[in-house]
């Protein structure tokens, strides 16, 4: 069995910058380094253009590096192509209308996620055995969904549809599960649901999650550490004891000692 506080990714002075040499320059990650250790549950949050996507989409290749290097599980991937990252990341994005396949099956959407990293012969066809293991996950969400493997993932409600996408993304254990603001599109009683869902299945499992929010509150109430970041930088990284005591009045007032500025995202402070 794998320990606790090694390492499962390590972030060396990443540096991206979108248009350069042009007016509309932007430094998105500014020689960003971070260490997450094992089982860590971390949640980032930060203001607009403070480089919380753009770090998702640097950890899974969707464009590349300016500087710096990326060692996932001791195997450096500053290098490697979206597409052979796939394999080590579950991904959930904030439109519950991405990660799904709305014309296939419930039951096909699983096949998908589950056969993902397996190689598979020309027949499609799902075993009465994988069968019972989607039902037995499904019944795991709390949403009936096992009584409509059936049904077509279009007409899943939004919350339904995130939930599921969050199975898909674990079905088959990733190295680390990326969560890129998952809940920010549902009601407030569908997020709460989904935020209950996704921590029993990270709990579980013992995922090395990194979660997105824009909500100060599930960023303190969620995880075992918190990470704020600014101008593509971090500039709060709290965990422990001090992470339990903390408030969303504490929280503000430490990014105002830090960035010498308050913190200026309504969206966050609403939320």
């Amino acid at each position: 069995m794998e320990e606790k506080n090694t390492p499962m990714l390590e972030i060396r002075g990443i540096t991206k910058i979108f248009h350069g040499g042009t007016i509309n320059e932007k430094r998105a990650l500014d020689n960003l380094s971070l260490t997450i250790n094992r089982g860590d549950f971390i949640t980032v949050i930060g203001g607009n253009g403070a480089g919380k996507s753009t770090l998702m989409n640097a950890l899974t290749g969707v464009f590349p590096l300016d500087e710096g290097e990326i060692i996932l599980d001791g195997k450096d991937i500053t290098f490697l192509p979206e597409h052979r990252r796939a394999r080590y990341f579950g991904r959930v994005f904030q439109d519950p209308m991405m990660g799904t396949a709305p014309n296939m099956e419930i039951a096909e959407n699983l096949s998908l996620a589950y056969r993902r990293d397996k190689r598979h012969g020309l027949r499609w066809e799902i075993s009465a055995k994988e069968r019972e293991l989607y039902a037995k996950e499904l019944a795991r969400l709390g949403l009936g969904l096992e009584e409509r493997m059936s049904s077509k993932v279009g007409l899943l409600s939004g919350g339904q549809r995130q939930a599921l996408t969050l199975l898909m993304a674990t079905l088959v254990q990733p190295k680390m599960l990326l969560l890129d603001e998952h809940t920010a599109a549902l009601d407030p009683k569908t997020a709460a649901k989904v935020l209950e869902i996704t921590e029993e299945i990270v709990a579980e499992a013992g995922l090395t999650t990194l979660m997105v929010t824009h909500n100060m509150r599930d960023a303190i109430e969620h995880g075992n550490r918190l990470i704020m970041l600014k101008d593509g930088k971090v500039i709060l990284d709290i965990a422990g004891e001090e992470k339990k005591n903390l408030t969303v009045e504490t929280l503000l007032a430490m990014f105002s000692r830090v960035s010498g500025e308050e913190f200026a995202s309504d969206r966050a402070l609403l939320s």
